[in-house]
């Protein structure tokens, strides 16, 4: 059998409150397979955007806290150079609160990781940018700073960005917890279409019925993971 595209083992975090240990993460273990639409579900505050950022190598678990794998080969073992090409051509990110850079155009916002150490290059990622941006409705928005974007249509230019190295895995924190019903539903229609043509999702989320639109979904409750609908 392939090994998954992402795997933790045991992942444990605490952050240090004051003079307060608050474990966040106590014993996560899970799997990604290649093309899978995978939801974590729980409620705000357990942890979910903790665990996608040790999953993106955002930030690392507790020393002898796990780890994770990527195509079976720990992210601990990587130099810095190589956690850093892994942060920009296998996983991409998407936020609950776009982080567009207000000062960048549409266009330069969704091509800037091309241009980052690892990136695709400078001409590369604005053609793949504008492609990107054609398909999710916005060729008229290219020249628009985000201030002037609905909700929306900022969402739909940060997934752009986020996918405009190839990833091969995109980690979306609740992305449409800023939107309403009927936009955060088109956003959700974008990611599903993103998954049928074959991109791996890993989004996190405290709506069950979002969760429902994955092909799986876990639950993280009281720092660990377990099966919430198996299929």
């Amino acid at each position: 059998m392939s090994k998954p595209l992402l795997e933790s083992r045991d992942l444990r975090k605490t952050y240090r409150l004051g003079r307060i240990d608050v474990p966040v993460l106590k014993g996560c273990t899970m799997h990604v397979d290649h093309g899978e639409f995978l939801a974590v579900l729980g409620s705000s505050g357990s942890g979910k955007s903790t665990l996608l950022h040790i999953l993106g190598g955002l930030d690392r678990p507790d020393q002898n806290g796990g780890e994770v794998l990527h195509n079976g080969a720990p992210l601990a073992s990587c130099s810095e150079r190589q956690l850093n090409s892994y942060r920009a051509r296998t996983v991409g990110f998407v936020f609950q609160f776009y982080h567009l850079l207000p000062e960048l155009t549409v266009l330069e916002n969704a091509a800037l990781p091309g241009f980052v150490p690892g990136g695709i290059g400078g001409d590369a990622a604005t053609q793949q940018a504008k492609t990107l941006l054609d398909r999710f409705g916005l060729s008229h928005r290219l020249n628009h700073r985000p201030r002037e974007l609905s909700g929306g249509e900022r969402q739909r230019t940060a997934i752009a960005r986020a996918m405009v190295n190839g990833p091969e895995v995109l980690l979306a924190d609740e992305p449409t917890g800023n939107l309403d019903e009927h936009t955060g539903g088109e956003i959700l229609d974008l990611l599903s279409e993103a998954h049928r043509d074959g991109l791996t999702i890993v989004m996190v989320t405290h709506d069950q019925l979002i969760a429902d639109r994955a092909d799986r979904a876990i639950l993280l409750a009281d720092g660990v993971l377990a099966a919430a609908n198996p299929i």
